[in-house]
């Protein structure tokens, strides 16, 4: 099963997403009309609704919605209030739903305060849909009849672009046609929704292809914590910290277009019991790499444990190593990003090391012959930054 997240301020659209999601086959759990079941006429919900409100939100039996925005569009006290009464029968109701969708399905979960509520990390994708707030007051006048500046209200009162950018694993922009927007869902459903259900439901990782290096990418950052807040969450307590390391941690340098993570655990005990947990959340483990390369001044490949995972979804390259926190490999792991930052000589030298390598294998099967390529640095490399920590006092902090 693959659990995505859609959202997207009101007039941005979210409804002719997720019809067309649901047109392609996608379960979809709609929270909007959850929201009204729980409080329908008959329910304990709108019981408590109506004691805590008084006969004014009720008219003829049923839940009177406009007045009762009214009465909580600007009152923080009401709002929680009704919060109280409708979110945990909301909670409750959806994790029914949950459990009741079937094992191959791609639950699409649309919920229009999901960035607010800071639900991103419950998910294996968030897809937010969005559109310049003209347009979306536009949208809201003309098709629900609302006051210009009731509207404009609205939409400022929900979370803002960069809010929703920094949750947003899809950005589908609905400022233009809806043949577009709708062209937009069809080729991430066919080119990365199956795939992905498809990849968690196998405990598959996806293939990414070949040591292709790209130029540094600013998002990279953005993508690796929404990663690590998702890892966070299904590891648990045997989860100490995630890091976002290796190249794309680094500001400027040119890498392949693969996220690493470091998770810090206690035993490699904990880093077996996080295998399920963490393939269920989108990162199946590699079978058959359980250990990284040792350097001259840890020589025993003990010391050198770790469990790796790659991610599933075919749209975001990523590598998780799970490693023991003090151990050899651990160190590195967050010593080297730090020490290239602070010397750019060595920064400049490893990028002209991976394009050197880059250019000579180009192939998908050329992968192990560029990492390979990249071993002898590295461990001249290890010593020099060794050195600069000792030098310098550096200690473990996180790498972004």
């Amino acid at each position: 099963m693959l659990r995505v997240g859609l959202t997207g301020g009101i007039g941005s659209g979210k409804s002719t997403v997720a019809g067309r999601l649901a047109e392609h086959g996608a379960y979809l759990i709609d929270a909007d009309k959850i929201a009204r079941e729980v409080v329908e006429p008959g329910t304990e919900g709108l019981a408590e609704v109506r004691a805590a409100f008084g006969d004014e939100v009720i008219s003829d039996g049923a839940l009177d919605r406009a007045k009762l925005a009214g009465r909580v569009f600007s009152d923080q006290s009401a709002r929680d209030t009704l919060n109280g009464i409708v979110h945990p029968r909301i909670r409750a109701r959806t994790a029914e739903l949950m459990a009741a969708a079937p094992a191959d399905a791609v639950v699409v979960h649309d919920v229009p305060l999901l960035v607010e509520a800071h639900l991103g990390p419950v998910y294996h994708l968030v897809l937010v849909v969005d559109a310049p707030e003209d347009v979306r007051v536009h949208r809201v006048v003309r098709y629900r009849g609302m006051d210009e500046a009731d509207a404009r209200a609205r939409v400022r009162a929900q979370a803002g672009e960069a809010d929703r950018r920094a949750a947003a694993d899809v950005w589908l922009d609905n400022s233009g046609s809806p043949d577009e927007v709708l062209a937009a869902v069809d080729a991430l459903w066919a080119d990365r929704l199956v795939r992905y259900e498809s990849n968690v439901r196998l405990g598959r990782r996806a293939h990414y292809g070949g040591p292709r290096l790209v130029e540094s990418d600013p998002a990279w950052p953005a993508q690796a914590r929404r990663l690590r807040e998702r890892i966070a969450l299904a590891g648990g307590e045997r989860v100490r910290r995630v890091d976002h390391t290796g190249s794309t941690s680094v500001g400027g340098l040119a890498a392949k277009d693969v996220i690493d993570l470091q998770v810090t655990v206690g035993s490699i005990g904990d880093a077996d019991a996080l295998a399920e947990p963490l393939a269920s959340a989108g990162f199946p483990r590699v079978e058959g790499i359980d250990r990284d390369n040792p350097k001259d001044h840890a020589p025993d490949p003990a010391l050198w444990q770790k469990r790796l995972h790659s991610a599933a979804d075919p749209g975001r390259p990523a590598n998780v190593h799970v490693r023991v926190e003090g151990t050899p490999g651990w160190r590195y792991a967050l010593l080297f990003p730090d020490w290239l930052r602070a010397n750019p000589a060595e920064l400049a030298a490893y990028e002209e090391l991976k394009r050197s390598l880059s250019a000579r294998y180009r192939d998908d099967e050329d992968s192990d012959r560029y990492t390979d390529g990249k071993e002898p640095w590295f461990d001249d490399a290890a010593v020099r930054a060794g050195e600069w920590a000792e030098r310098t006092g550096w200690q473990p902090s996180y790498a972004d």
